[in-house]
């Protein structure tokens, strides 16, 4: 490719960007270069180009295309300084006439800047406490009792007193006060007794800047009930909560909620509430930027402002509070520093790594206040300096293949509502069938809705490690774009570095799909300018937080965005709600997620709203009440935005619109109500033609004969009981190995809990396969080490690509395999848990499942004849009339854990399939069941409506009960709504504290767990099993051989049976030494690293066998 460079670069950047193009290009005059190149020596000199970017930066790069077509292909550095097409001013000058940086639609940009700024002057008064200056001497050991920022509270509750706003505004104002004045009424928690509960006493606007004084480290948490002697920790234990406390709970926060003194020791709390030293608030320069900032807010103060009761100002200038103190207290050069009193006695923090004093108490507050300001007032010009993508040809190009069609569609309307989306909001819908492109159309819908002239910024979040990576690698690879274009964020570095490993691997053995021309997608990336911008620039050294919040597409793990909402200690929130406020969001696969997890993502959809994000989710399976549930979570959010942004007085009105592979509608949603009817207008058009599609799944059910009542018993009958159905099944479904003519199926067992799997699995390798069948098992669940499981998954995705079917016959471990022996009928069963419902892009030709849910039984359903369209006549898919679980325990919850079934509220009458679906239910399978819920639900005795029951009462809130006349006589108030996932946005104030993060976290840990390794030998010859532990020192792992305690060794090679042998990886010392050699690392740091498995830390034994995993030993 011919590409032109120009350079509009001053001062040093001039002299550094000509150094770097020089070495590539040559020049056709002084801020002008030529040359040919290919590629990879485009992407090299951009590289080059960012790395040294600075403020006044500006290169833009053209391709010439012919005599008369040149392409801006890319801008490095400041964007402004070319138009739209990459073309530089014929004139230019200094002063902003037309001032359009100087506008934003932020309505209350300024109460946001004031509210952090005096909030800053006052979020560290309680590190003059005597306490706190012994610390830093190291003269005191312990957890905090009172920490600084409660102290900090009680000293500005004692200044105000029994003020109104505009008394105590006045008086700063004026500087009419001493340090006495914060002292002498002063509140002392643990000595004076009682003390009252701060937030119920102050007036509105001290309570809002009480608040960010108290939450600038921690949000309040309620603390757990005492449970004897034990000692009670800030965050952790139980917090009951009942929904008649919610509306009081903010005003009765009290020391507790910040901290939990280990100790009632008056002698130990009385350093806490003494202040030899004095206060900041006696400085000079203190007292002048309080009077000036107080001077301002009485302007305000007349608009009689409510702000706690607005989640938009609140917690964007607790983000920018936050931002601040973080990024001053880590300044160490005096350069870079304010200046305070000579000689200050008092200390604000120490140097990490010396413990030597580093910034004083004076001079920390006054720098952290004109950071915050800072902040603060560059907030509305975030979105303007970070990178987009423009003009990528990928997006808009026009699907060729008659499948994909409908993307085409989709990205018109979307393009369509543009204008609407930006002024009103968007919630978007798809539902289109698994294998027509989802992925790649949630793209181009959200670059459709983006401003062509500025490009598109979005994130696409999904459940799924495997398939974050999945999904990230399709998109780069389809789209052709790089790592600063499209950012991929899944946390574990492991899964991560075996991902790409394996993907070079296939890249290098030319297995890879072919990449096409470049100038397929040829697109425009405009760099932000992070250096320039007072957020970004406080922002770029956080390790990891750049591409997080740089990237134009990110594709994440939800891991990643819902600190936004969840995160109730440290800055985690930060990064998070930039992105939000900055991109839209696409969130992929979300029924996938385990029931508990939804009220955490309703609070990510609400503050997506409430940060002006545009929101797209996307699956197959979505089921009314959840989505009815989310909108009504971006409905509230939006209506907070619109209340802060855009056209004043502007009525919540959504855009929304609904897309799938053979019909597509839009509408504005003012209302549940109107989206409702909306929805399942859309819903039931789906249904007709789900209805009509051509059948390739039919299901049976198996009833089950009297298999005995002890597990020991049932689980070697259900063995044999699996072997005969799937033989049966492969005598059905079964193809022919073009070469030999022997009879092939694949087929998936999914059992519901992996104890049980293995078992299973021991008595089919001891009973052996019939005469002429050969049986070849994969043993696949979560609990095999990193490499084993990753180089399962790997075989299995290699072998179940079935849209060529013959082309499983050429795959070397499979021939191998069925040449090896004489057998003329060859199963290749995977015996799964639950991993194998979602993620993975599998396609088998039958399949037997022990039921947990309706919505299990739909995902899995959808890995039988995945890429093969043709029309199924006969059952492929056998579904086991209850499960293991009612077999063994018949009077326990059996559809549970997986399932939605629980021990009181919502347990089953009936645990037989037989009873619990219809035939119209299961007979077919496809999503209806989950996509339209019955008009009257019956909970206890449909699976199918236990499902839909259960999240409509957890998503939708439910109206009140009436009261009866003698209630209302007496003026009793109705009962509020239980708890559900509508809390968060239906309660005022609710978003203050955290206890709704503490009663329903995402991924909640049911019970603690531990971290084992298989450590090799120093010879490589065999392992042993070690516990991980924690080491005293930050990131420091300890390794404790638990062999002996811990550890049952099992002999598979003993139990073996006739015709059956295993499939997969199958040697874990093999495996291991195959990573670390390609990865060329020792086999130690390859077991550390690949060789751990996360397992419960309640059980006493663990059976482990390199074929079969681990196990619950007795």
């Amino acid at each position: 490719m011919n590409v032109l460079l120009i350079s509009q670069c001053n001062k040093n950047a001039l002299k550094e960007t000509r150094r770097i193009l020089d070495q590539f290009a040559e020049r056709r005059g002084d801020r002008t270069w030529q040359t040919p190149i290919t590629q990879a020596g485009l992407d090299t000199l951009r590289k080059l180009l960012r790395k040294k970017a600075r403020k006044n930066t500006a290169v833009a790069c053209h391709w010439i295309r012919g005599h008369d077509h040149s392409e801006l292909v890319w801008v490095v550095g400041d964007a402004s300084r070319f138009n739209i097409q990459g073309a530089v001013p014929t004139n230019i000058t200094a002063r902003d006439i037309l001032r359009s940086r100087d506008e934003n639609d932020w309505h209350n940009g300024e109460d946001i800047l004031l509210l952090t700024a005096l909030a800053a002057l006052l979020h560290d008064l309680g590190k003059a406490c005597d306490a706190f200056q012994q610390r830093l001497k190291g003269k005191v050991e312990g957890r905090n009792l009172y920490r600084h920022e409660w102290i900090s509270l009680r000293l500005f509750q004692a200044f105000i007193g029994s003020d109104d706003d505009a008394t105590w505004l006045a008086r700063l104002a004026e500087g009419d006060y001493q340090t006495q004045d914060w002292l002498g009424g002063l509140e002392r928690d643990g000595i004076d007794a009682p003390t009252s509960a701060v937030f119920s006493r102050l007036p509105p606007l001290a309570a809002a800047l009480g608040w960010l004084v108290l939450s600038h480290h921690r949000l309040p948490l309620k603390p757990p009930e005492k449970v004897g002697e034990n000692e009670r920790r800030w965050g952790r234990g139980n917090a009951p909560l009942q929904a008649e406390q919610l509306g009081g709970l903010f005003a009765s926060i009290h020391a507790e909620w910040n901290e939990i003194p280990e100790t009632q020791d008056s002698k130990r709390i009385a350093p806490y509430w003494q202040f030899k030293a004095g206060l900041p608030v006696s400085t000079p320069r203190w007292r002048d930027r309080a009077k000036k900032l107080a001077t301002r807010l009485q302007a305000r103060l007349q608009n009689g402002e409510h702000w706690l009761e607005s989640r938009y100002v609140m917690h964007l200038a607790r983000l920018s509070l936050m931002l601040a103190d973080h990024h001053y207290s880590s300044l160490e050069d005096l350069q870079h520093r304010v200046r305070g009193e000579p000689n200050y006695p008092l200390i604000a923090n120490t140097v990490r790594k010396t413990g030597k004093p580093n910034q004083l108490l004076d001079e920390h507050i006054l720098g952290v206040e004109k950071h915050a300001a800072a902040v603060a007032r560059a907030l509305p010009s975030v979105d303007s300096h970070l990178p987009r993508l423009a003009r990528h040809k990928g997006f808009r190009k026009r699907s060729s293949h008659p499948r994909f069609r409908w993307q085409d569609k989709a990205f018109d309307l979307a393009q369509s509502l543009r204008e609407r989306s930006q002024r009103q909001g968007f919630f978007g819908i798809n539902m289109a069938s698994t294998g027509c492109g989802k992925t790649l159309a949630n793209g181009r819908i959200m670059y459709a809705l983006a401003d062509p002239q500025q490009g598109a910024r979005f994130s696409i979040a999904l459940g799924l490690r495997t398939l974050t990576l999945q999904t990230g690698q399709a998109l780069r690879d389809r789209l052709h774009l790089g790592e600063d274009e499209l950012a991929v964020r899944v946390g574990g570095s492991a899964n991560q570095a075996l991902f790409e490993h394996y993907e070079q691997e296939a890249e290098a053995s030319g297995s890879a799909s072919n990449q096409a021309l470049i100038e397929e997608d040829a697109h425009v990336v405009f760099d932000g300018n992070f250096d320039s911008h007072p957020v970004l620039r406080r922002l770029s050294d956080e390790p990891g937080t750049r591409a997080l919040i740089a990237a134009p597409i990110l594709v994440c793990t939800v891991d990643h965005l819902v600190p936004a909402t969840e995160s109730t200690r440290g800055g985690r929130q930060i990064v998070p709600m930039l992105r939000l406020m900055s991109s839209d969001l696409v969130l992929d696969e979300i029924d996938d997620f385990d029931i508990n997890d939804l009220p955490a993502l309703t609070r990510l959809v609400n503050w997506a709203g409430l940060l002006g994000s545009r929101v797209l989710l996307s699956s197959a399976t979505l089921p009314p009440a959840l989505v009815e549930g989310l909108y009504e979570a971006y409905r509230s959010g939006r209506e907070a935005f619109q209340r802060h942004r855009g056209e004043p007085g502007l009525a919540t009105d959504i855009c929304c619109a609904w897309f799938d592979e053979h019909d597509r509608q839009h509408h504005n949603c003012a209302s549940s109500e109107t989206f409702q009817a909306a929805h399942n207008a859309f819903a039931k058009r789906r249904l007709e033609r789900l209805a009509k599609s051509p059948v390739r799944r039919r299901a049976d059910i198996l009833t089950l004969p009297s298999l005995g009542k002890r597990p020991e018993e049932i689980r070697p009958a259900i063995a044999t009981l699996l072997r005969t159905h799937a033989q049966t099944l492969h005598e059905q479904h079964h193809t022919l190995d073009p070469c030999t003519g022997k009879r092939v199926s694949f087929g998936l067992i999914r059992m519901a809990n992996i104890d049980p799997l293995v078992d299973v699995a021991r008595a089919l390798f001891q009973q052996g396969a019939s005469e002429g069948v050969r049986l070849h098992l994969c043993v696949y669940h979560s609990r095999h080490p990193l490499v084993m499981r990753s180089e399962i998954e790997r075989r299995l995705d290699k072998t179940l690509q079935r849209a060529e079917p013959d082309r499983v016959f050429q795959q070397p471990d499979i021939r191998r395999l069925m040449d090896s022996s004489e057998e003329n009928d060859h199963l290749f069963i995977v015996l799964g848990s639950p991993v194998t419902e979602v993620g993975r892009d599998h396609d088998y030709d039958w399949a037997i499942v022990e039921p947990s849910s309706m919505r299990s039984i739909i995902q899995l359903a959808g890995r039988v004849r995945r890429h093969r369209e043709q029309a199924c006549e006969v059952a492929n898919i056998l579904l086991l009339e209850t499960n293991l679980k009612h077999l063994e325990r018949g009077d326990e919850p059996a559809f549970h854990k997986p399932g939605f079934e629980t021990k009181m509220a919502w347990r089953l009458n009936s645990h037989s399939l037989n009873t619990l679906l219809t035939p119209d239910e299961y007979q077919v399978i496809d999503a209806r069941p989950r996509v339209l819920a019955r008009e009257t639900l019956h909970a206890k005795d449909s699976l199918v409506d236990l499902e839909h029951e259960r999240l409509h009462q957890l998503m939708i809130e439910q109206p009140a009960e009436p009261l009866t006349k003698k209630e209302l006589r007496i003026g009793k108030t109705p009962k509020p709504p239980p708890l559900g996932a509508y809390s968060w946005h239906g309660m005022p104030q609710l978003h203050l504290t955290g206890v709704l993060i503490q009663r329903d976290p995402f991924r909640k840990q049911l019970e603690p767990e531990i971290t084992l390794a298989l450590l090799p030998d120093e010879g490589g010859e065999t392992w042993t099993l070690h516990r991980v532990d924690d080491g005293a020192r930050r990131g420091e792992k300890l390794y404790v051989p638990v062999e002996e305690s811990l550890l049952v060794r099992v002999n598979l090679a003993k139990e073996q049976g006739e015709r059956i042998q295993p499939w997969g990886a199958s040697d874990y010392l093999t495996a291991l030494a195959d990573l670390a050699e390609d990865l060329d690392i020792s086999l130690d740091r390859a077991a550390r690293t690949f060789g751990t498995v996360t397992a419960s830390a309640r059980n006493q034994r663990w059976g482990y066998h390199p074929v079969l995993g681990f196990w619950r030993s007795k």
